[in-house]
């Protein structure tokens, strides 16, 4: 199976996500677009309440685009880590959830133009060295918003940091814990099994988080 480490960010480096409504419209469409078939009404099913989500998620039959490993949302950016499914997976999935959104943003705030920053930026992820830190790397994301030092190593508290990213709904993070937060979204069996299930993952997030330098990942950060 080939990694990839996927970014794309606002154009400016303006925020795409706004409020709540935008995030969960995101975490939908990263479901509903991860699928060789086309779309359904998906706003319609969206608008009914946040909260439906997930109730859609059960409902629908999938033919998988990629595998979404791992998810991180920031105000202004999301990363991904991803393998794909099916030939052409992740430029077709790509595709469809940029799109997708930029739609649903341009419409709900009555914009036009481009909301992305380019294509986006994809790394492949080549050695077992990356690939040990580049889960980490976009869990430890969000902490930009309460402790930005943390890529220098120099995070005040270890145990509130801890606790912020375990009450940040808008990554994978929680799920890896086995706190069902959008566990239809990711496929973590590969994943987990490598990190020798939800228990160890959880401690070796703790450890990693005490030492871990964003040096390690050179250029597959996409930073």
């Amino acid at each position: 199976m080939e990694f990839y480490h996927v970014l794309n960010r606002g154009v400016d480096k303006r925020k795409i996500f706004l409020d709540d409504r935008d995030r969960f419209r995101f975490i939908h469409d990263l479901f509903e677009f991860n699928d060789k078939n086309p779309a359904g009404s998906i706003y319609y099913h969206f608008r009914k309440s946040p909260s439906d989500i997930q109730n859609v998620q059960k409902r629908l039959q999938r033919k998988l685009l990629v595998y979404i490993h791992c998810f991180a949302m920031m105000p202004n950016h999301y990363h991904l880590l991803i393998s794909p499914a099916t030939e052409n997976g992740i430029p077709k999935f790509m595709k469809k959830l940029n799109m997708g959104y930029a739609k649903y943003f341009n419409e709900k705030y009555n914009r036009t133009g481009a909301l992305f920053q380019g294509k986006y930026k994809s790394a492949h992820i080549e050695n077992d060295k990356h690939f040990l830190y580049i889960p980490y790397y976009i869990h430890f994301n969000p902490l930009d918003l309460y402790e930005p030092k943390w890529r220098k190593r120099k995070i005040s508290d270890i145990k509130k940091s801890v606790n912020f990213l375990g009450s940040y709904r808008w990554s994978s993070h929680l799920d890896y814990l086995g706190k069902n937060n959008f566990p239809s979204v990711t496929q973590r069996k590969w994943m987990l099994k490598y990190f020798n299930g939800e228990s160890e993952y959880e401690r070796l997030f703790i450890k990693e988080l005490k030492n871990y330098s964003v040096d390690e990942l050179g250029g597959i950060s996409l930073e």
